[in-house]
């Protein structure tokens, strides 16, 4: 475990009975490479060797935003074992094009025996204190269903869905015939093409995450080999070697399939006449992965496209892609919605000047029933976003019930959505839903999670 001189340096809060927050320190990386893995298993289960490395990885300090000291821990300091852990990995995202930070807290794990004692709400007040002083205005995790409600989250992001075929699906090719597209490993040199492929594919995203070089360069060379979080990065050729399209799958089958995350041409290829060659690719790599891993019964026999609720994958290879599995969703939390909205303002601003209602005058005043905010529009700019204090006598023009906003915020619902699911989400005239329908439109996001 750790010195006790090195535990109290770290300590941020007593819990009592002997139990405390703390930062974790190098140290500790065994015992939280065995609380991870051992949790994030099946019962029946041998600890998760992918959850290993992946804690690991963080471990190390070469993740480009995350060390030890990212790293939230409960120890049990009567017994001398990390009993409850939360991993806080900050990244930037992208509103249509205005860039805001996002503190991610992810693995998070609680011995059994140590549950329902709050630790896992002490760790996420350290985290939301934490993620404020870096100036992150939005915190986001993929988790299991309802339990971050509890902290403060609403499932209002799309996360993931598409389309999967099968062994028929897979296109043969004719005999004599080459194969029209090259497919190989991504290496350091390709970072700039797959970069700018990257904002390509992300601008069709409403909210998207913003990766720089070091992130590339640590999807391609930093993880470890068994990480949950290692993709597989290959580059799409011509015969003639020019690089046109990249992709990037998981090491491994989910469950039966292999799954394509990522999936980009260049300007000038067409989807329809790459796509057979990609889909080809994926089937020869995930018969070898089955071979590979030594699995028993019939042979494998699935590909996916996982890449969001759209994709031109999706029309382009559509008789060949005939089942479609739903998204999930992000848990969102924007604790100063009104210094959000400001930030955004000037994306908003432009939705309004494109719209039937450019140039408009007045106050927006949004009921969240706890609270109201007040956006002042003159003449299509933001002027200003106020609070103020719902009441009886005061309503305002559109009201949404506990964390609903959120869908509308980001792009994840529309007011049909809203007001069809929650009666009490209301609009007071015909014109305040047209304004909320341009200034928060229903648009599709995928974010690299």
């Amino acid at each position: 475990m750790v010195t006790e001189l090195d535990s109290e340096k770290s300590v941020l809060r007593d819990l009592g009975d002997g139990l405390v927050v703390r930062r974790a320190v190098p140290a500790d990386k065994d015992a939280l490479v065995e609380l991870n893995a051992g949790i994030f298993r099946e019962p029946s289960d041998a600890p998760n060797a992918e959850i290993a490395a992946w804690t690991r990885d963080l471990m190390k300090g070469t993740h480009p935003t995350v060390g030890p000291d990212d790293i939230l821990v409960v120890e049990d300091t009567h017994a001398r074992r990390l009993v409850s852990t939360v991993s806080v990995i900050s990244q930037v995202w992208s509103y249509d094009g205005i860039e805001f930070g996002v503190g991610r807290p992810e693995l998070v794990a609680t011995l059994p025996e140590y549950r329902n004692k709050g630790l896992v709400r002490a760790q996420f007040e350290q985290f939301h204190k934490w993620s404020a002083e870096r100036g992150e205005w939005v915190q986001a995790i993929t988790g299991i269903p309802y339990y971050y409600r509890r902290f403060g989250y609403e499932m209002a992001l799309s996360l993931d869905g598409g389309r999967t075929g099968y062994k028929v699906h897979v296109p043969r090719l004719n005999e004599g015939m080459s194969e029209p597209f090259n497919i190989r490993p991504a290496t350091l040199a390709d970072i700039p093409f797959l970069s700018g492929l990257y904002n390509t594919r992300y601008s069709r995203s409403m909210v998207s995450a913003v990766r720089d070089e070091k992130l590339w360069r640590y999807d391609l060379e930093g993880r470890e080999e068994a990480s949950v979080c290692r993709r597989v990065f290959l580059v799409i050729e011509t015969p003639e070697g020019n690089p046109v399209g990249f992709i990037a799958h998981p090491s491994k089958l989910w469950g039966s399939a292999l799954v394509c995350l990522e999936y980009e041409l260049t300007n000038g290829i067409l989807w329809a006449a790459a796509t057979p060659s990609v889909v080809r690719y994926l089937a020869k790599t995930g018969e070898s992965y089955w071979e590979r891993d030594g699995r028993k019964g019939s042979a494998f026999g699935e590909f996916s496209f996982m890449l969001g609720l759209e994709h031109p994958v999706y029309h382009a290879f559509s008789s060949n892609l005939p089942h479609t599995f739903d998204p999930y969703a992000w848990y969102i939390r924007v604790a100063n919605l009104a210094g959000f909205l400001r930030l955004i303002s000037p994306v908003l601003e432009q939705r309004l000047a494109g719209s039937v209602l450019a140039g408009y005058t007045g106050d927006l005043k949004l009921n969240l029933y706890q609270v109201g905010l007040t956006l002042k529009l003159e003449k299509g700019r933001i002027a200003d976003i106020v609070h103020w204090k719902p009441s009886s006598e005061e309503r305002g023009h559109a009201a949404f019930p506990d964390l609903t906003f959120l869908h509308l915020l980001f792009g994840h619902r529309d007011l049909t959505d809203l007001r069809y699911a929650f009666p009490d989400c209301r609009v007071t005239s015909d014109v305040v839903r047209e304004l909320l329908s341009i200034l928060f439109p229903k648009r599709p996001s995928q974010v690299w999670p």
